[in-house]
């Protein structure tokens, strides 16, 4: 009784979390690079089959090809880590850099918290003075 063997099905959600960390690349810094929310990246990373131009995105971001997301396995993986990162030729070394930068997204998140705070400080202002008024 021959059973035909069936091609194992790629998971793109798991071949992109996977190479995602093997290239040290946090999710949430993935999400800020692809514009959505961490949850929305956690989500994308639970996908069987992610959107061509998703992968796309994803692949420009990490600097990889795209059918290294497609085509991912975790043999053929071990070989490539072990073939660049044994190769003392800077030429070959993988080097991930944010295209933000850190300090302005803390400027930014100071800046909504102050608005916010300010906000705040002007609605009890007015609710005092509607109080006082009574």
């Amino acid at each position: 009784m021959n059973t035909p063997i069936e091609p194992k099905k790629v998971h793109h959600g798991r071949n992109v979390k996977r190479l995602r960390e093997m290239l040290g690349v946090k999710q949430d810094t993935l999400a800020v690079e692809l514009n959505i929310t961490q949850a929305t990246m956690s989500k994308l990373e639970a996908k069987e089959e992610i959107e061509k131009d998703i992968l796309q995105k994803i692949a420009q971001i990490l600097k990889i090809p795209v059918e290294a997301i497609e085509n991912y396995n975790d043999e053929g993986a071990l070989n490539f880590v072990a073939n660049t990162f044994n190769n003392h030729d800077n030429s070959s070394t993988i080097s991930y850099q944010p295209t933000f930068n850190p300090i302005d997204k803390i400027v930014e998140l100071y800046a909504e918290k102050e608005a916010l705070y300010e906000r705040m400080i002007q609605e009890k202002n007015e609710l005092i003075g509607k109080l006082l008024n009574k």
